[in-house]
């Protein structure tokens, strides 16, 4: 499916047209819709790919989606929302949702203790069409829920006014298009080795290469539904990866680890003779199969048979291994009769390479045989519908080649044994899989938040949640025979639902392994040991010990902290303690979707130091489109987003909260006027004796939104406690010198400067790092301050390295404020 259909607004009485496209060998070219799962009668549908609704009812409000057919098969296309509104009813409400933010510790709480603040919000949901884009399926930006207004507040805080922007009125406008972005870095499986300039392909049109660290970029086509995407290593030493990447739809980046399977020495084989090849015979198990080829079996691509020595590689991904499932194709899933894409168990994938052994030149086969021992198959009704596949390359779909079939067999003078045996010829396609479709499926709800207080406001979005199937063995749930299948999902301002196998027998049929990264930062799960907190977890009992909630270290502490495994126990829905989440049956997508956040859900949440970031004009992070054009937004620019962090060093007894506020300096609109504020606490070096380090964001100067002026920040770094500047960067001086005009830096027990506009680097003790998602240019940027390099990345504190200014701090005398603490308690006077 080429062309999905898009979600419209539109008011009762006017018309609108759904569009999709399909491609294939032959050309599809019947088309059907359905409304809300029901297939319309033919005179609603207009010949071709279009649906046309005149004069719309409220009733007609609902998902739409298209199947296209040909002799080769069916697809289905995406499901579009409508949703049809009555007259006079508006799409977008001027009054804005709520939406708080966390003020700084030195403003007063309100009546209930709490610190936060309502700045509003505008969600950004689509507004109602007018008759110029009623009908027609070119590009159509429409238009979106946005804001209308803003009013600046002053909030007391500490005898000072602390201002903030708050939404007054939203409205409708132009929807934003920001960029969709996929980053990350690909590696072999068993080294950790990059692979260095791999070409990689999305379909069959090569968009670019790999760098030399194994990083790349891939900038998601607009209406891509499955971001299918094939990793080709040039040296030929590994097997192409063919990937389906999550994204997140709304904009920004996502990060990937992807990892490549190592290709199999290969071995030389007689044309002439029957040759047999073992799948999956390593770690002393017994192997899942084998792949037998006749004589005369290997061909030219003419089609002349070819006799000589052949170079024979077949490298086999067994899922007994459980550290096989980061390296597998594609996302083990194919297009049934009815064109809608669901899920394969796997039981072992096997990438073939056949060469002349004298030119090396590729080779095809006739037919083979594949045989697989049904001893390895745990699960008798799986017997019955073992299949062959295929991998297309370019859908990531995998198809059909055969069906597997009981035969008695014997392996020479070993014993009876019987197999399932099946016959397929290699051609262009290289990869293949031995399969089952499963239908007991479920779907698993996940947050994410950004700390492990778990306010339903401080939610994360844009985090990777990836999902392994494992199969248990009886009685020993945490030792899984095998994992059968793995999906990866992102989340949106309403958590995650992930599919997963499940059973409403057996709760401990099918287990679940959850993970969860941010910008490749891998997120924590919550404890189950030593005592399991329900209210914590997220999951009320009883139905949490039916699940069997584990986390990673549940038996061993010195394990990672970040993953969680579940029993995917299917709900019963004649019991009401298990109606409510996590887990939701496979017809019950919209209810997982749309759960309240109070409903059960399992979680993650991200692990910091001491921070707190405060912006004048708010703005979510995780969510793009709560960006709003302003001469104080801390970020000016939505499709591009610069990172900037100083590193402080501290000689002192103990760790430091560090302050940098950041005020207009250069610009006439801002100057003056404050942009933010960060405060992180300093790390404690293990290699130095009573230093730590912090890292320190600051706002970045350049062109502000309107992008007519540079506006140079004036940035001061107040660090907490008894403190005194002792040393600033001499690189760092030297520059801001020669360009001027000067901070005033009289108090030495801050550091003031006039940002630079240069990306310096670490010599200067400034850390910059542009990228289309915040959170990830951050993380760089952290990454390689900790570090002390311009290009490294480290979670260990190198405070003697790259370093701008360094203070020392000594226990102050009873009584005595700091610095720190007269800015917040008389910031006029400091």
């Amino acid at each position: 499916m080429v062309l999905h259909p898009k979600t419209k607004v539109r008011v009762a009485g006017q018309d609108v047209t759904f569009c999709c496209k399909a491609s294939g060998i032959p050309v599809p070219k019947k088309y059907y819709w359905y409304h809300n799962g029901t297939l319309l009668e033919r005179k609603a549908q207009q010949p071709g790919n279009r649906l046309a609704l005149q004069g719309l009812a409220l009733e007609q409000a609902g998902t739409y989606h298209c199947k296209a057919s040909s002799e080769a098969g069916a697809i289905q296309s995406a499901p579009a929302q409508l949703t049809v509104l009555a007259q006079g009813q508006q799409s977008c409400r001027s009054e804005p949702e709520q939406s708080l933010v966390e003020l700084p510790s030195e403003c007063p709480q309100d009546a209930t203790g709490s610190r936060f603040y309502n700045v509003g919000r505008c969600p950004p949901s689509p507004c109602s069409g007018g008759p110029a884009n009623a009908s027609g399926c070119g590009e159509d930006t429409g238009h979106c829920c946005g804001v209308r207004r803003m009013e600046l507040r002053e909030i007391p805080c500490a005898s000072s006014l602390l201002p903030i922007k708050v939404v007054a009125e939203c409205g409708c406008g132009p929807c934003a298009q920001p960029r969709v972005l996929v980053q990350g870095r690909v590696t072999a499986a068993d080294t950790g080795e990059p692979l260095r300039f791999g070409q990689i392909f999305l379909g069959g049109r090569k968009v670019g290469f790999t760098g030399y660290k194994g990083s790349f970029t891939i900038e998601v086509p607009p209406d891509t539904q499955r971001l299918v995407t094939r990793f080709v290593d040039r040296q030929q030493q590994l097997v192409d990866a063919i990937k389906v990447l999550p994204f997140d739809r709304r904009g920004g980046s996502v990060y990937q680890e992807v990892k490549m399977l190592r290709k199999k020495e290969p071995v030389e084989l007689d044309g002439n003779r029957t040759n047999a090849i073992t799948l999956g015979e390593e770690s002393g198990r017994e192997p899942v199969g084998e792949l037998i080829l006749p004589a005369g079996a290997f061909l030219r691509p003419s089609g002349e048979v070819f006799n000589g020595t052949v170079r024979a590689s077949v490298t086999f991904l067994d899922p007994r291994d459980m550290a096989t499932a980061s390296a597998a194709s594609s996302d083990l899933s194919f297009a049934n009769a009815e064109g809608e894409i669901v899920p394969l168990r796997t039981y072992g994938m096997f990438s073939v390479d056949f060469r002349e052994g004298e030119s090396g030149a590729a080779l095809h086969t006739g037919p083979v045989q594949v045989r697989m021992d049904t001893g390895q198959v745990w699960m008798p009704e799986h017997l019955q519908k073992m299949k062959l596949w295929s991998l297309n390359p370019e859908t990531g779909l995998w198809e059909e080649e055969g069906l597997l079939r009981l035969a008695e067999g014997s392996r020479g003078k070993r014993e009876e044994r019987t197999f399932l045996v099946g016959n397929l010829e290699i051609r262009e396609r290289r990869l293949f899989n031995l399969d089952v479709p499963e239908d007991r499926r479920c779907f698993v709800k996940v947050r994410a938040y950004s700390n492990e207080k778990f306010n339903p406001y401080e939610q994360l979005e844009g985090v990777v949640i990836s999902l392994i199937n494992l199969e248990p063995q009886p009685g020993y749930p945490t030792n899984p025979r095998a994992w059968g299948r793995f999906d990866s999902v992102v989340t949106g301002p309403n958590g995650a639902c992930l599919p997963a196998f499940c059973d409403g027998q057996r709760p401990d049929a099918y287990s679940a392994y959850v993970t969860a990264t941010l910008g490749g930062e891998e997120l924590e799960a919550v404890a189950s040991s030593p005592k399991l907190n329900p209210n914590a977890v997220g999951v009320s009992q009883p139905y949490l010990g039916k699940l069997g909630y584990r986390r990673s270290d549940h038996d061993d502490p010195n394990l990672k902290k970040t993953a969680f495994q579940i029993n995917v126990a299917k709900p019963d829905p004649n019991n009401v303690d298990e109606t409510n989440g996590p887990i939701y049956s496979y017809r019950s997508l919209e209810e997982c979707e749309a759960a309240p956040v109070s409903a059960n859900h399992l979680r993650f949440y991200r692990v910091e130091v001491d921070k707190y970031e405060y912006n004048v004009v708010p703005f979510k992070e995780s969510d793009l489109t709560s960006w709003t054009g302003d001469y104080l937004s801390w970020w000016p620019n939505p499709q591009e987003f610069r990172a900037c962090f100083i590193k402080v060093q501290i000689e002192g007894p103990q760790e430091y909260m560090v302050r940098s506020r950041n005020m207009g300096g250069s610009h006439p609109r801002t100057r003056g006027q404050l942009y933010g504020l960060r405060d992180a606490r300093s790390v404690r070096d293990m290699q130095l004796q009573s230093t730590s380090g912090a890292c320190v964001e600051f706002k970045c100067s350049g062109m502000l939104f309107d992008q007519s002026l540079v506006d140079r920040t004036l940035v001061s770094i107040i660090p907490q406690g008894s403190c005194r500047r002792t040393a600033i960067n001499s690189l760092l001086r030297e520059y801001l010198s020669r360009h001027p005009p000067l901070a005033d830096n009289n108090h030495t027990g801050a550091f003031t400067m006039l940002a630079p506009v240069d990306p310096l680097g670490h010599n200067y003790g400034i850390y910059t790092v542009t990228d289309q998602n915040p959170r990830l240019a951050k993380e760089i940027a952290i990454g390689r301050c900790f570090d002390g390099t311009s290009d490294g990345f480290s979670r260990e504190m190198k405070a003697g390295a790259g370093t701008a200014v360094t203070f020392t701090c000594q226990e102050r005398p009873p009584g005595r404020e700091s610095f720190f603490q007269r800015l917040l308690t008389s910031p006029a006077e400091a």
